[in-house]
Parts: C-alpha cells; sequence; structure tokens
C-alpha cells in the first residue's frame, strides 16, 4: 500500500470494521423532522453538446454496496498505464499516485431522512419500463426509471395508478450515507464526492486501459459509480469491435459504428437517475477496452464520423442483435412498447428462398422456417438454428425464482405468437393443469435464461419433457449483425444494409450536429 501525499489540511478518520444496518438504526437516535422522497437524489448528467458531444459512462456501478449489506466491502483499486494518476475531491483533498486503494465506510447523519415510494417492477428491459412510464406520465403521474438490480418505476407514495396496475410500497428510513475513503499506510482519509481523477497516460481496468478523465460519485441508491467521461467517438472504439467482432468486413463495421453511434444519443437518459448517461454492459451497449479497437474499426468509425440513422429528424431507437433466425421482428414482439415504423416484420433472405414463407408466421409455418437453413442471411452464426431441452424438475428450479410456490410443471403451452412468429406469451400449466403463470415478450427470455431467442416451437418429447425447437440469438428486431456481415460479403454498402434492416430512415448528421461536424 502508498503512503498519501494528501496536499490539504484535514483530519484522519480512523475507522474499525463496519456496522451492519440493524446496528446503525440502533445506533442513532430516532427524528421526526424527516425529509420525504423517493430516492436518494443526485445531480442529473449534462446535455450532450453539439460540440464534440461526451458521454458519462458508468464503468463500475454500485460500488460499496456489500458495506450496506455486513459484508466485507471490495475496494476499488485504481492503477495507472503510466505517469501516476490525479485524485482531488470536493472537498480540496489531492493525491497522487501510481496506484489508488479506495474503501467504503458508513457515515451517521445527524439528521436521518425517510424514502417512500411506490414501485413497479421488475422489468425485463428499459424498453418495457420506460413504455410504462411514458404512459404513466401522460396519466399525469410523476415517475422514475431505475435500475437498482432490475428495471423499476418508481413513483411518490401517493400516486393513484390507473386501474390493473400493481405496485409495492417501499419505505426505509436512512439514518448513514455510504462515503469512500482513501487508503494509505498511515490510516484512511474521509472522501467527498463528486471525485474527480486523472490518468495521464491511461487507467488499467479489467484488462484494458481506459483513457478518461473519470469521475467517482454516488448513485440514487446510495452506492457509488466509477464513471468515465468519454468523447462519442472514442467511445465507439471501446464498443464495435465487442458487439460485432473487429474481424467483420469493412461495410459490417461501419454499419455497426453507425448504429452504436445512434443507439447512445438515442438512450442518453438511460441511467439519469444515477447520474450518467449509460451503462458498459449488455443494459446498454457492451464497452470494454478501447485501446483494442484495430485499424480496420478505427477505419470504420472514422469514415462514418457523426452520422447516424435519424426518423424525423431525431436518432432512432437503433436496436440490433446477433441473429434474427431468419425473420426480422417488429417491436412488439420484443418489449412492450407501441408499433415502430422503421422496426418491421420480413423475410430476411434470398427471395428465391424466402417468397414460400407469408407472413404473419403461426406454429406450422415457424416449424417449417426452423426446418430450413438455407438461403437466409446470416445462416453461418453458431446459433441460427438450436434446441434447448428441459426437464419438469429444471422448469421447477427455474420459475420458483417468480412462484415459491411452484409445482412441477405439468404442460408449456404457446398462447400466442406475433407477426415474425416470435412467441409473446408462453403459459406454464401445474397441478391438474391449472395455468400457473403466463411469461410475456421479454419476461420470457429474462426468465428462462438458456433459451437464444423466442423464435421457437414447442414439443413434447416425453411425460415431463420438453423440447424447444428455434433460431436466432437475440430479440430479433432491427439489424442482425449475423445478417449484416452476409450482406457485407455478397458486397452490399453499409447504406444499403441499414437500409434493409431499417426502412424509411435518413442516413446522416444528427440536424443540430451538421455545424460541428
Amino acid at each position: 500500500m502508498l503512503r498519501l501525499n494528501l496536499v490539504c489540511s484535514c483530519s484522519l478518520l480512523l475507522f474499525g470494521g463496519f456496522l451492519s444496518e440493524y446496528q446503525v438504526e440502533n445506533l442513532v437516535a430516532s427524528s421526526h423532522a424527516f425529509s420525504v422522497s423517493t430516492h436518494r437524489e443526485v445531480p442529473l448528467p449534462p446535455q450532450i453538446k453539439t460540440s464534440n458531444p461526451e458521454l458519462l459512462v458508468g464503468l463500475k456501478p454500485y460500488l460499496g454496496r456489500s458495506v450496506e449489506i455486513g459484508s466485507n466491502p471490495e475496494d476499488l483499486v485504481l492503477i495507472s498505464a503510466g505517469i501516476p494518476l490525479e485524485l482531488q475531491d470536493a472537498s480540496g483533498i489531492k493525491h497522487k499516485a501510481r496506484e489508488i486503494e479506495i474503501g467504503w465506510r458508513m457515515k451517521f447523519l445527524s439528521e436521518p431522512y425517510h424514502i417512500e415510494r411506490q414501485v413497479i417492477g421488475p422489468f425485463s428491459s428499459f424498453e418495457s419500463a420506460k413504455s410504462m412510464a411514458n404512459d404513466l406520465q401522460e396519466y399525469g403521474l410523476q415517475v422514475v426509471i431505475s435500475h437498482p438490480k432490475e428495471w423499476e418505476i418508481w413513483l411518490p407514495r401517493n400516486s393513484d395508478l390507473p386501474l390493473g396496475i400493481k405496485s409495492s410500497l417501499f419505505k426505509k428510513t436512512i439514518k448513514y450515507e455510504l462515503k469512500p475513503v482513501l487508503k494509505g499506510m498511515t490510516g484512511e482519509f474521509l472522501l467527498s464526492g463528486p471525485i474527480e481523477i486523472e490518468a495521464p497516460e491511461g487507467l488499467r481496468l479489467d484488462g484494458g486501459i481506459y483513457s478518461g478523465p473519470f469521475i467517482l460519485q454516488a448513485d440514487g441508491y446510495g452506492t457509488w459509480t466509477l464513471i468515465e467521461k468519454v468523447p462519442l467517438e472514442r467511445y465507439l472504439n471501446g464498443v464495435v469491435p465487442y458487439e460485432i467482432g473487429s474481424g467483420s468486413p469493412p461495410a459490417a463495421l461501419a454499419v455497426q459504428a453507425v448504429l452504436a453511434r445512434t443507439w447512445a444519443l438515442a438512450n442518453t437518459h438511460r441511467f439519469e437517475v444515477d447520474g450518467y448517461h449509460l451503462c458498459s454492459n449488455t443494459q446498454c451497449q457492451v464497452y470494454k477496452d478501447p485501446m483494442s479497437a484495430n485499424l480496420s474499426v478505427r477505419k470504420a468509425i472514422s469514415q462514418t464520423k457523426g452520422k447516424i440513422l435519424l426518423w424525423r429528424e431525431r436518432p432512432i431507437s437503433a436496436v440490433y442483435h446477433a441473429s434474427n433466425g431468419g425473420v426480422m421482428a417488429v417491436a412488439e414482439e420484443a418489449w412492450s412498447m407501441s408499433s415502430l415504423p422503421y422496426l418491421q416484420a420480413k423475410l430476411d433472405g434470398n427471395p428465391t428462398f424466402t417468397e414460400k414463407f407469408v407472413l404473419p408466421l403461426n406454429r406450422p409455418e415457424v416449424a417449417s422456417l426452423l426446418a430450413s437453413s438455407t438461403g437466409f442471411n446470416g445462416t453461418n452464426h453458431s446459433l441460427f438454428r438450436w434446441t434447448r431441452s428441459f426437464t419438469a424438475f429444471q422448469f421447477k428450479e427455474i420459475l420458483k425464482l417468480i412462484n415459491p410456490d411452484m409445482t412441477l410443471p405439468q404442460r408449456i403451452t404457446v398462447l400466442k405468437r406475433g407477426e415474425s412468429g416470435r412467441v409473446i406469451a408462453l403459459e406454464i400449466a401445474g397441478r391438474n393443469n391449472q395455468p400457473v403463470m403466463v411469461l410475456r415478450l421479454d419476461e420470457i427470455r429474462r426468465t428462462i435464461r438458456n433459451l437464444p431467442s423466442t423464435l421457437f416451437i414447442v414439443n413434447s418429447s416425453g411425460e415431463g419433457i420438453w423440447e424447444f425447437l428455434g433460431g436466432g440469438f437475440g430479440h430479433g428486431a432491427g439489424l442482425s449483425q449475423a445478417g449484416a456481415i452476409d450482406l457485407a460479403l455478397q458486397g452490399w454498402s453499409s447504406e444499403q444494409i441499414l437500409m434493409h434492416y431499417y426502412p424509411g430512415t435518413t442516413y446522416g448528421p444528427l440536424p443540430e450536429f451538421k455545424n460541428a461536424l
């Protein structure tokens, strides 16, 4: 551990372990002078600028959460890729070192406050949560979309919900706050957020190198997040190769660059409640070591600089996935949301082979499509066709997280399919064939995580055994990355590929960005 080099006068705070929440609530005197809120509020992330747009990307969320549940905390260790890192907190503490270690402690509040909220959820995706949030806002309600573990909607306790919408009540008295401490040989120094960290030659993190600058700040749940402030075009270096593969053909790489840029600009509100724009995992776009982008990736990003897909002069919902199994889905087959005119259901392949299928696809047509793997785009993907088998005992284990009283399933039935043939309602029946639950839309894959897609048929292959025959990997809406690679190899341009998967959209810069490019 390195000796601290502090450049301000401050009090040295030594902590002897940590306290459980139960202990905290018994150590702090109760107070009736509570302020009431739905959550711990943090400053909103800044609006994206039209000149050199920058994103706040959460690299390490929920830091310190283990302290809150009484477990040993995992320290945040920051290691420079070159010359020393430079840290400065909100109170003026400065520290320079090649390696910086930050721990977490609970600090008691002089005046507790109270949190009360109605909670709707969990939702399987941000898209489904956002759709309901929009409906509630039209109803005149104040809502917040959050992601403490799963996607949720938070409302004030006294909100009158429309009939049929269920919520749970969350109440908590906050008597402490989680604080970061700078650890060194002479003790631990309490830090105040937000904390700024400069890495002149980069920061080593999770096997990669990130340029920064970085911010360590509190989120909406009382934990902390390490955030990188990254220019949009540099951000793409860490997205494109991990989403489609750096060895993809140039036109496919260009398509991915346009979509990743479009998606980022359209989703900067995604983690608003936590004070940053986007996460770095599959709840957003995968963002990893941007330094690893090869020349082909960098060229694709450079050649498409500032270019996005637009609908009515706004960035589209540029959803994409690995493989559509031969047929594109509409948005309503993936998420509980309104239709989008540029996300259409249609066969994805050579017309000579696809013209024998007519939408909408019902079970017989889906079975016929899944029996074929010729003439479609993206057939080389490892999950273009797949099989999964489940026993009744396996299903019970999967479903008991939703229904702890789950009995052994006796019957699994597809209740409804979408236009592309994807399953949008799946019923599981228990003892005496009584319906136990119905999984819908993205909830199907969120619950039965071993299913690559919802384009499947179900066959009973013996008592208490079901076989799922399916195609594709992902939700099926928008671009099929495997399909784009195939089309690029056939000589299609990036713009042709984009118009194939997002018909009716406009390819170009965002209007307010034109003068900045």
